[in-house]
């Protein structure tokens, strides 16, 4: 299977890309592909909602999207990996979500598989309620199969996050996929 893991973190080397990095570990020691696109760094614009792509063809901006556009569309798996922000996922990944108003069909047609990997530093049992359900909705509506979820309590640091169960836990959904 084809993986490909948008990390989502302007922290190249914080707690959510070092989930993402033992997923990886995981998956390709279980025999996958995977390919990891830095999101938060990439030239990507915020999708202007002028409808030019007529849901499915090119969109007017000229950036960075169209090779990731590219990527997603050849994967059969995507792995959503961020921090968590005032209880969403980071701007930088829901940029490149939102451009793909661009292309839905084609992801809805695919039935690919997902996984969110998370992390916070909150540790109330409410933490993640509310990336939760946007991610499920995304589930739902781009017709994707959920693999799993990471969610890191308590991971406010890369340090803490390695003291903790959390990057075992990546590993192991990347390794148990089928």
């Amino acid at each position: 299977m084809k993986i490909v893991i948008l990390e989502g973190s302007p922290n190249r080397r914080g707690s959510s890309n070092m989930l993402a990095d033992h997923f990886r570990q995981g998956a390709e020691e279980a025999g996958h592909s995977v390919e990891i696109i830095d999101t938060a760094h990439a030239a990507v614009h915020p999708c202007t909602g002028c409808i030019h792509c007529g849901y499915e063809g090119p969109c007017i901006q000229k950036d960075e999207m169209e090779k990731i556009r590219e990527r997603i569309l050849a994967a059969d798996m995507l792995v959503f990996v961020t921090p968590l922000y005032y209880y969403g996922m980071s701007a930088q990944l829901k940029t490149v979500i939102d451009r793909f108003c661009a292309f839905n069909g084609s992801i809805q047609r695919k039935h690919m598989k997902s996984a969110l990997l998370t992390v916070a530093w909150n540790a109330d049992d409410w933490t993640f309620e509310a990336l939760e359900a946007h991610y499920k909705t995304l589930v739902r509506y781009l017709n994707l199969e959920d693999m799993g979820m990471v969610l890191g309590y308590g991971c406010g640091t890369p340090s803490m996050t390695k003291h903790s169960d959390f990057p075992r836990q990546a590993y192991e959904l990347g390794r148990q996929l089928g």
